[in-house]
């Protein structure tokens, strides 16, 4: 409902107010399990792996189809990686409703003694440390990509459509991200290997060249600043918030 009904409406909204630029939201699940890395904006989709996934391929679709239909709108999909971390003021950062289904804000719950333990799904991948590698895109890096991407898409007529990568290029393992969250804390993590994730993807990143060169975007924070601004904001809202 969210994100097919409320892109559709927000699509009417746009033709009946003439407003003209969209930049949504897509995300690196359209492409599935790729079969080879890093993946291009060329890389054909494959089944996505979840509903949510599929939500996304049929997003892009449909802005595609209504920009096809004669709708004076212009639009650029960006697909995000795996966005993390916090503002490095420390107060801003990522509070999911219940259970965090993402790994850093379940890491950040465990290391401040909301969870008992972190649970890493899988060490039986074809990876080097056997779990599922990520590209993790800095939050603040997210929000200049879009920055960047309104600036672009200004300079376009009507009904253009394109889409771009937005990622690092490096994928990093479940174990990569808890070795650098340990770097900021004095106690040690607590997780537990367990099981593979119905849904999970093994292994997925970008290849970020063509943001670089259109867009002009470079993302300038490494997995260490992720880690540490996640970890900040957290230890931070806990200790201001009344639980």
């Amino acid at each position: 409902d969210n994100n097919l009904n409320s892109l559709m409406k927000i699509l009417e909204a746009m033709s009946e107010n003439n407003i003209q630029s969209l930049v949504f939201s897509s995300s690196c699940t359209v492409y599935g399990q790729p079969d080879s890395l890093p993946v291009y904006e060329s890389t054909p989709l494959k089944k996505a792996w979840s509903p949510y996934g599929n939500t996304k391929q049929i997003s892009e679709a449909i802005i595609q189809d209504y920009i096809s239909s004669g709708k004076s709108i212009k639009a650029i999909a960006l697909r995000y990686f795996n966005p993390v971390g916090a503002h490095n003021s420390g107060l801003i950062g990522e509070l999911p409703k219940g259970t965090p289904n993402n790994l850093m804000p379940y890491l950040t719950q465990t290391i401040v003694g909301l969870r008992e333990k972190l649970y890493v799904f899988g060490n039986d991948y074809d990876t080097p440390d056997g779990t599922a590698i990520r590209d993790y895109i800095h939050v603040s890096d997210l929000a200049n990509a879009h920055i960047d991407a309104l600036k672009f898409i200004d300079r376009h007529s009507m009904h253009y459509y394109d889409i771009f990568n937005i990622g690092t290029g490096i994928g990093y393992s479940v174990l990569d991200v808890i070795k650098s969250a340990q770097k900021y804390i004095d106690t040690k993590i607590n997780y537990e290997i367990v099981g593979r994730r119905l849904g999970d993807a093994e292994k997925i990143w970008a290849c970020p060249d063509k943001a670089n060169s259109v867009l002009n975007w470079y993302p300038k924070y490494k997995l260490d600043d992720m880690t540490q601004s996640a970890i900040r904001w957290e230890i931070n809202y806990r200790n201001h918030s009344v639980l």
